[in-house]
């Protein structure tokens, strides 16, 4: 149950009490979890239908766990809160920023690489997003469309590395979450970070050799 002393709490007796002797610390650790935890239960209740299976009981434990995470990230990141909000509208969002990173995390626990090159398919998004265009005004913008769509097919192909084409379509293409691609892969956020640059650089190099730029291809899948 919190206390009328949580609520009296400036942003400088959150950061003193949270820094404070043992006994001081604890009691304010305990007010800010509980306020986390009920943060976090609101936003996992909030007609989320990846949560529809999930019994009260679960998403209750869940924001328990989100809210003990949550609570040592904001100690390990103590110094870099400026006072620009309520102290506790800074945690909150912390908290809230984590919940969503796990969700989605969770969405793609089962998730693996070797599943995205299945067929040999070089561009599912990309060939999908050329299916789904708006009809074309006529048979020759239709033949350039296909046209301009081998050519970035072939691009991929001829341009990435296996490993850069992998990455570049996981997280450009499907979307996948840069933490769980690069644990797929055997690396962190940095170096997939390089590897993407490095990928997209040799993309636009190829596509501009064979005279397309990047303002052409947009405009004519618009």
């Amino acid at each position: 149950m919190m206390t009328e002393r949580t609520t009296e709490r400036t942003n400088e007796e959150w950061l003193a009490e949270l820094r404070g002797a043992p006994a001081v610390q604890a009691a304010a650790l305990a007010d800010l979890r509980e306020r986390l935890q009920r943060s976090i239960l609101y936003y996992l209740t909030q007609e989320r239908s990846d949560l529809r299976d999930h019994s009260t009981g679960e998403i209750e434990q869940m924001a328990e766990d989100i809210a003990q995470d949550g609570l040592m990230r904001i100690m390990a990141n103590l110094d870099t809160f400026r006072g620009e909000s309520l102290f506790t509208t800074w945690a909150n969002r912390i908290a809230v920023r984590l919940a969503i990173s796990d969700l989605r995390r969770a969405r793609y626990k089962d998730f693996s690489l070797d599943d995205l090159t299945a067929e040999g398919e070089m561009l599912p998004a990309a060939s999908t997003a050329a299916t789904n265009a708006p009809p074309s005004p006529g048979p020759e913008a239709s033949t350039e469309r296909n046209d301009v769509m081998d050519i970035i097919s072939r691009a991929f192909d001829e341009a990435l590395t296996e490993r850069q084409f992998r990455a570049l379509e996981a997280v450009a293409l499907q979307g996948v979450p840069m933490d769980v691609v690069a644990e797929q892969m055997g690396t962190n956020r940095n170096a997939l970070y390089k590897l993407l640059h490095d990928a997209r650089r040799k993309l636009r190099t190829y596509l501009e050799a064979e005279g397309l730029s990047m303002d052409y291809i947009m405009t004519l899948f618009q």
